[in-house]
């Protein structure tokens, strides 16, 4: 990883629902700002579930977002540690020692939810991404000052 290189986690119990949307919107936000080369993006949960949640798959492909060939998976402490972002989605208990920013982003889980409760988590992940991305690499795809 270069200095240049930004690591964002998405990390949440199961990986089938909030880090999927949250991972999705980070690549999403990636390519758009063209920033393939400088940001990575990792995503994964301490007790994974078998498959993204059906009802996370069908609000993402509303937007034109395919999760369904998506399998939720274990991330490690160790893995953590090399990122620059972990954001939470309100369900964790990591206790990272490198120096991580961490942020719990408290979001309800849309497991079993109705479509407009998922549309609501949806938008609201989709606003926290791109707010993430305009403080860490800012609109020309640079490390902002605070960030450096």
């Amino acid at each position: 990883m270069s200095e240049e290189t930004v690591r964002f986690a998405f990390v949440c119990v199961q990986n089938a629902g909030r880090s999927q949307l949250s991972a999705a919107f980070a690549e999403r936000e990636r390519e758009r700002r063209g920033l393939a080369e400088s940001v990575e993006i990792v995503t994964g949960g301490t007790h994974p579930a078998d498959h993204v949640h059906e009802e996370v798959v069908e609000t993402m492909r509303e937007l034109g977002i395919d999760l369904s060939n998506r399998t939720p998976q274990e991330v490690s402490t160790a893995e953590l540690e090399t990122c620059d972002v972990v954001a939470t989605m309100g369900c964790s208990t990591l206790e990272l020692d490198a120096d991580v920013d961490v942020r719990d982003w408290a979001l309800t889980d849309p497991d079993g939810k109705d479509a407009e409760a998922v549309r609501e988590i949806r938008d609201d992940i989709e606003e926290r991404v791109v707010a993430l991305f305009d403080e860490y690499v800012g609109e020309m795809g640079q490390k902002t000052p605070e960030s450096a």
